[in-house]
């Protein structure tokens, strides 16, 4: 949310609103798996089997990197303007993405 604010007030004056826009999708992106990340490790932290734990290891990691690379790329390459760094951003999505799918597996399995 801190960065939310600061691209409020301090980086949206100075950039275009198409860039704006970019690092919005970012920050959005960032506070939701944020979140979702907080829920996963307070999972972990619940007696589980096994294999259901190192599903949901599996699900976390994927969601760590997957958020770095896809909002870090967005806020790196409009800090720098260099928009040449989003070609990241998709392989962060895809990892995102697995993460879900990664979680879903985790509770099917342990149902």
């Amino acid at each position: 949310m801190a960065f939310g604010a600061i691209a409020e007030h301090t980086i949206r004056p100075a950039v275009d609103a198409e860039y704006f826009r970019y690092l919005m999708t970012g920050v959005r992106y960032n506070q939701v798996h944020a979140v979702a990340l907080l829920a996963l490790a307070f999972g972990l932290g619940l007696p589980l089997a096994d294999a259901t734990r190192g599903r949901v290891q599996i699900a976390a990691w994927l969601m760590v990197v997957g958020t770095v690379l896809f909002s870090g790329s967005i806020y790196l390459a409009v800090s720098l303007d260099v928009m040449a760094i989003t070609y990241l951003t998709p392989v962060g999505g895809t990892l995102l993405m697995g993460a879900w799918l990664a979680l879903i597996w985790a509770g099917w399995k342990a149902r």
